[in-house]
């Protein structure tokens, strides 16, 4: 952390008020390499902590600063690293909750950039936002007039952009856990004045954890890492062909290596089977469907829109 940057924190932290000015200097101070590092990132927490009236414009370098931290500060890039996740999750829920909605993007914002991120991340966002939906009290309430047992707007875009975000056990789907949660909210707020858009997320949440392909399952953290480690490795022969290779005219080898086979496309996996296989409703699945739908002995309106999709599609 530059002493630039330092004394900028301290000025507005003593304050309490942050101006668009200061925020642009802390901006430019911030990444004049790019890179947000432990101490910046600790400052920036510090400082959002003493700001009485956040303005549009510290909320959103606070969310851009902390993501770029979060997911590229430590190697390998793109990945949120067990030790991230713990001291985000520390860092936003001092009293066991979140408490503003900038933290509350902050959170969800990581884990659509990230290409993996621990499972207690995404469930930690998860359990907020459930605990905000049953008490009627969080951050989505702000300004609202809504009663505990019923789902937002704000809340039902979280819940979407969390369990299709990219990371997670299932990025990009939804897991046997995420959809229990769907299960558990629709049966706590039926009846209730819910936002239009819940219905349609509870059904394609669902739909989604029974019907998705699990071939496209990204990288983990730990293969991310093994795979840069290797690359980086200038040592082993492959990574001193490969330097070698980058000073030198490959066309010639290239073509030479395509004539004796090297290159072309080999049998692979069947993907469009593994799709269709994995589309249809198993009997594990089909039988945790219905422990849910009798768990009450009724079909409610949800439950028959659920259905009704499963055997359209």
């Amino acid at each position: 952390m530059t002493l630039h940057f330092r004394a900028l924190a301290e000025q507005a932290a003593e304050d309490g008020v942050i101006s668009a000015q200061e925020v642009l200097e802390l901006r430019r101070a911030a990444w004049p390499d790019g890179k947000i590092d432990p101490d910046e990132a600790e400052a920036i927490f510090v400082l959002n902590d003493h700001i009485g009236e956040p303005t549009q414009e510290w909320s959103d370098f606070f969310v851009e600063a902390l993501v770029e931290f979060l997911v590229n500060g430590t190697a390998p890039r793109g990945h949120i690293s067990e030790e991230n996740a713990n001291w985000l999750i520390e860092r936003v829920s001092h009293d066991g909750k979140v408490d503003t909605l900038t933290e509350l993007e902050l959170l969800v914002r990581a884990l659509e950039r990230a290409e993996s991120a621990p499972e207690a991340l995404r469930a930690f966002v998860l359990q907020q936002i459930e605990r905000e939906v049953l008490t009627g009290e969080g951050p989505t309430r702000a300004g609202g007039a809504f009663e505990p047992g019923c789902i937002t707007s704000a809340e039902c875009t979280m819940i979407r952009r969390t369990i299709f975000a990219a990371g997670g056990d299932r990025p990009a789907a939804v897991s046997q856990r995420e959809a229990e949660m769907l299960f558990r909210l629709k049966d706590a707020t039926l009846g209730a004045s819910n936002t239009p858009d819940w219905e349609r997320l509870f059904v394609q949440g669902v739909a989604n954890y029974l019907q998705s392909w699990n071939g496209a399952k990204g990288i983990s953290r730990e293969r991310a890492s093994e795979l840069e480690a290797f690359m980086d490795d200038r040592s082993t022969y492959v990574g001193r062909f490969f330097g070698r290779m980058a000073k030198v005219d490959t066309g010639n080898f290239v073509r030479a290596l395509r004539e004796v086979g090297f290159g072309r496309k080999q049998p692979g996996r069947d993907i469009d089977g593994e799709a269709m296989r994995d589309h249809a409703v198993t009997e594990a699945e089909n039988l945790w469907l219905q422990a849910r739908i009798d768990a009450d002995d009724q079909v409610d309106a949800l439950e028959k829109a659920l259905l009704k999709f499963l055997a359209e599609s």
